[in-house]
């Protein structure tokens, strides 16, 4: 009789004993499951500049480089130094990317006053083919004037204004902006009321997502933000590797500008998600970057039948 007793406690021993070891040895759910936490140091320090640097399909395209520099001059000069082919800053060139003024090209002085930009390049600037002469222009003009403060670009090439393209001929403004235009495309039946409208699209490298402008040259008497959104809605965007994700069905309503600001009021199609009103970063971005190269004004506030969906600042766009 002792010994059954002995023997039943013995087991009721082990039998607890197995129990208290599983729950050390099996985590439980709450346990097991529990997202890990990550450390992720961010250096706020780490300045990125816009840049116009050329891409796999020969397009100017916007991107950014980490720049050092803190004042105005000292960030163009290093900017431009990176557009220089084989310079000492072609490491800070992302993938997908390269420079576009020809190699050796000194840059023998730069100022920066009252929102100008005087540039007195080497005469091996122009040491290019006549396909790249332009290119060239646009690159600086758009790398430099998206510096802040920076409005306008003065170019010369050893002492001298530089006026006229030497192969192309093509003369040159003696003050450029962004009016000079960038990646031309011409549909010119005549010479007069020509337009320039400079509109955005999406492009792609290894997954990656960049911008690209281009300037549609042409006779088109509408206003710029009707040939904006017609361009970026239009069924026959994809092509040579630029897009749009403005869904073909979107009308532009109305269309408001103020001293600082531009209101764009859009039909529901627009959204990406109608019942969560969303709408897409790609289609925020390109509009407002094209707004930003057509349009004197600071914000774009999208519209959607004339409710306030998103207000963009143009100045934090690039």
């Amino acid at each position: 009789m002792l010994r059954r007793i002995y023997t039943k406690k013995l087991i009721v021993c082990f039998v607890a004993l197995f129990a208290i070891l599983l729950i050390y040895i099996i985590p439980n759910n709450e346990e097991k499951f529990q997202p890990k936490q990550e450390l992720n140091y961010v250096d706020k320090n780490v300045q990125y500049s816009t840049i116009f640097l050329l891409d796999s399909n020969n397009y100017l395209s916007c991107t950014k480089v980490i720049t050092k520099s803190k004042n105005t001059q000292d960030i163009a000069k290093e900017l431009l130094q990176t557009l220089i082919i084989d310079s000492n800053k072609q490491d800070s060139i992302p993938n997908g990317f390269k420079a576009v003024i020809p190699s050796n090209t000194e840059i023998k002085s730069l100022t920066f006053n009252d929102g100008v930009i005087k540039v007195d390049f080497s005469s091996e600037l122009m040491n290019t083919n006549i396909e790249n002469e332009e290119k060239i222009i646009e690159a600086i003009v758009y790398t430099l004037t998206g510096i802040e403060d920076v409005d306008y670009v003065i170019i010369y090439m050893d002492g001298n204004l530089l006026t006229k393209l030497p192969q192309s001929k093509i003369t040159l403004p003696s003050t450029l902006n962004r009016n000079f235009g960038i990646n031309k495309e011409y549909n010119i039946n005549n010479t007069k009321n020509i337009n320039k409208t400079t509109i955005y699209y999406v492009s792609e490298f290894n997954d990656k997502e960049y911008y690209v402008p281009v300037t549609k040259v042409n006779n088109d008497e509408r206003s710029k933000i009707e040939i904006i959104i017609d361009e970026l809605s239009s069924n026959n965007v994809y092509k040579t590797n630029l897009m749009s994700f403005l869904n073909s069905n979107t009308e532009l309503i109305s269309v408001n500008e103020t001293l600082d600001e531009l209101v764009i009021n859009f039909n529901s199609a627009i959204f990406n998600d109608i019942n969560d009103k969303e709408i897409l970063e790609e289609v925020i971005y390109t509009i407002s970057m094209s707004v930003n190269d057509n349009y004197d004004v600071n914000t774009v506030v999208f519209n959607v039948e004339d409710e306030e969906i998103y207000k963009s600042v143009l100045k934090s766009i690039e």
